[in-house]
């Protein structure tokens, strides 16, 4: 059984993905493209347009070559946008790395991805001279890094051509425009950052505002402040606003998309009424960027879900491990294909094998089609094994953050001679609780099968940048 969108497939544009984004730019002209929250840093489209092809020069003065890798490292900020369209229209390929990463990390990853140099965007090169090299939509343009929640991560190779087809793909469902300011507090070297909020948002001729990381308070005061239009969300930071008891009203603000991981129902609820916004989820993978969206003309539609699937792409919803459909309306691992897809990862032949099935991208994620639309059910790999049947994390997970007194809770499974795997809980509180009033409150809520057998109370759940639960660091700690 194949899933479709119900929307037809998009023509592709021959281009690179530089050429692309920045095809606006001149049109745009003085508008600002991108201005920092706490530095104030500005670009205009205009700027940003002669700074990118300036560096761009510059790299080729300085010896760069097409086939190059050339690393970023950096927060997000308005010149990132100018070091990572440079590098491109250099004709080098840009490998986006997590500054926070330590020196060892960084080495590591940097290695994998065969980068040759690591940008300092304090001190790009500039030329005004001579003449960039000619670059195929089909060249590599973009390494970016698989999140590494449940094993080492990935290099993940991205071709013009495909990182093209997701912006297109992409702008069907969120149509932003040059009314639109984004927030841009997710950061650029992740999928979600780099493709749902800094190239859409440039190729629509947008505003971003790039920011730190920060608590709830001044998150809002931020998109207040700027009249931001579109903000981004993982699950923490929508509980943490969920939490906020004074929530100045955001008159500007008109959507909210929340994504990286499944987000609880009564969390987007209680985070909505402090926005005054609706949020919506959505979902990608850094191996296919946005596979799926909500349409800004169908808000009402089913809000615990993913969306529909993006124009041109196609599903299938099999046994995990397998290539068999399972019937309508059953959980199962998604696969996916379409125009989007990863070129594969740099160097490592097998695990790109081992990635695809037919042509279809397994996903490694658990979900459920209903009525055409998308549910995430959890991780495959994070499924618990109870005696034969399997337990989902997230949904043990939204039962704790149900508690009065729970902030945070991970769940993970455990081994157990009799049963195969157990429940174990991690939960951070917020108030006098014991450990068997929250056995008890769980298994009043779950089937017997699903009841959490443990319970350990710890400061913080380990997360990446995105938000995700780190469980591997948790099941460290059994």
């Amino acid at each position: 059984m194949i899933y479709r969108s119900p929307l037809p497939a998009v023509d592709v544009p021959a281009t690179t993905f530089h050429d692309h984004v920045l095809a606006g730019a001149q049109q745009h002209g003085e508008r600002i493209a991108l201005v920092d929250a706490v530095s104030d840093e500005k670009l205009t489209y205009a700027d940003l347009r002669t700074d990118v092809e300036r560096t761009a020069k510059g790299l080729v003065a300085q010896g760069v070559r097409p086939g190059d890798v050339i690393a970023i490292s950096s927060l997000n900020r308005p010149v990132y946008a100018v070091a990572l369209h440079a590098v491109m229209a250099a004709g080098a390929t840009a490998a986006l790395l997590n500054p926070l990463l330590t020196g060892r990390e960084a080495h590591r990853l940097s290695e994998l991805a065969h980068v040759s140099r690591t940008l300092d965007l304090d001190d790009l090169p500039a030329s005004d001279r001579g003449e960039l090299p000619a670059t195929s939509p089909d060249d590599p343009a973009v390494i970016l890094f698989s999140s590494g929640t449940t094993g080492l991560t990935k290099a993940v190779r991205h071709r013009h051509r495909a990182l093209v087809a997701g912006l297109e793909q992409q702008r069907q469902g969120w149509r932003i425009d040059h009314t639109d300011v984004l927030a841009a507090n997710l950061p650029f070297f992740h999928v979600y950052g780099f493709a749902i909020i800094l190239n859409s948002g440039l190729l629509g001729g947008a505003t971003i505002v790039t920011s730190p990381r920060c608590d709830a308070a001044t998150y809002l005061r931020r998109l207040r402040t700027h009249r931001v239009t579109r903000a981004f969300l993982v699950p923490p930071l929508a509980a943490a606003i969920a939490d906020e008891r004074d929530t100045p009203e955001q008159p500007a603000l008109k959507l909210v998309l929340c994504g990286a991981a499944p987000l609880d129902e009564n969390v987007r609820r209680a985070a909505e009424r402090a926005l005054r916004a609706p949020i919506r989820q959505g979902y990608g993978l850094t191996e296919a960027g946005g596979t799926h969206q909500t349409f800004d003309d169908d808000l009402d539609a089913d809000p615990a879900s993913v969306g529909v699937l993006s124009p041109g792409t196609e599903a299938r919803i099999v046994r995990p491990g397998t290539d068999e459909d399972v019937a309508a309306g059953e959980p199962g691992e998604m696969l996916v294909r379409g125009p989007q897809l990863m070129d594969g990862y740099v160097d490592d032949e097998e695990a790109t094998t081992r990635a695809f099935t037919g042509g279809w991208l397994r996903t490694g994620d658990l979900v459920r089609v209903v009525d055409g639309r998308f549910h995430v059910v959890d991780r495959i790999k994070e499924m618990i094994k109870y005696r034969g049947y399997q337990v989902a994390p997230a949904e043990l997970e939204a039962v704790l953050r149900g508690h009065p007194r729970v902030r945070d809770a991970a769940v993970v499974g455990t081994p157990d001679r009799a049963n195969g795997e157990v429940p174990k809980a991690f939960v951070v509180t917020q108030g006098d609780v014991t450990a068997d009033e929250l056995l008890a409150f769980v298994a009043a809520e779950v089937a017997p099968y699903k009841k959490v057998r443990e319970v350990v109370f710890v400061n913080e759940i380990p997360r990446s940048v995105s938000g995700k639960v780190l469980r591997r660091l948790l099941r460290d700690e059994r």
